[in-house]
């Protein structure tokens, strides 16, 4: 199971926010690309980037700082956060990063998702973000009547490349994650599905890797800021 340690970018800083409410941020960091190469120099082999400003303006915005992260790194790198058309999309996989996240689209245009997706191959995940069952938009900010598994069924056959699936309610909570909707998740859908949303313990990435659903990885972001999980011992623990 592989472990994202998360970038969250706002006005150009690394921040957390509590429930996906943009007036509840904490910076961590006013450089995220030192923050990326501390994340690398303790041996995890992913990042995750989220735009959240691109998230509500439905475009990027930070991207100066993503585009520092990649240069300024070799791994592997997701982003989500203001995707919303092909032009986008090729953009950021020209500029080398290594997957998409598509999630307001997905909903709204599950078409472009398709076409990404056979465009190209490997590169484009679905990010689906939950309250209490239902998928949120447009930077979590609407509701909608549609139900995670529906959406995510809905592309089994498109060959995407992994769901991320972040509760809401527990997203910088440090409350543990829904480790039972999201177990439930990946036992519905043969895509494979990443977990989001509170993971703040080296308990709780076991009690995902060990629920019986075979996920592919977790994202964790501000317990790794607070010190609550200890990233080099995670990675350690997730190779046993």
């Amino acid at each position: 199971m592989i472990l994202y340690p998360a970038i969250d970018l706002k006005d150009g800083q690394a921040v957390r926010l509590l429930h996906g409410e943009m007036d509840k941020a904490t910076v961590f960091n006013d450089d995220p690309a030192a923050q990326a190469r501390a994340f690398v120099a303790a041996g995890c082999e992913w990042l995750h980037l989220v735009d959240l400003n691109g998230a509500f303006a439905g475009a990027p915005v930070n991207a100066a700082a993503v585009e520092a992260i990649l240069a300024e790194t070799r791994v592997p790198a997701q982003l989500g956060g203001g995707i919303r058309d092909m032009k986008t999309i090729e953009a950021w996989l020209d500029k080398g990063l290594a997957r998409v996240i598509l999630g307001t689209v997905a909903v709204e245009n599950p078409a472009l998702v398709r076409e990404a997706a056979a465009a190209f191959p490997g590169k484009v995940a679905v990010g689906i973000d939950a309250r209490n069952g239902r998928v949120a938009t447009r930077g979590w900010a609407e509701e909608t009547d549609v139900e995670v598994t529906e959406l995510a069924r809905s592309f089994e056959d498109a060959g995407v490349a992994a769901i991320i699936y972040t509760d809401i309610m527990r997203d910088g909570a440090m409350k543990g994650p829904n480790i039972e909707a999201t177990a439930a998740l990946a036992r519905a859908v043969a895509i494979p599905v990443i977990a989001s949303g509170g993971v703040s313990s080296l308990d709780d990435l076991i009690a995902l890797r060990d629920c019986g659903a075979d996920l592919n990885g977790a994202i964790s972001g501000r317990a790794l800021y607070d010190g609550a999980l200890d990233l080099g011992a995670a990675l350690q623990a997730l190779k046993g």
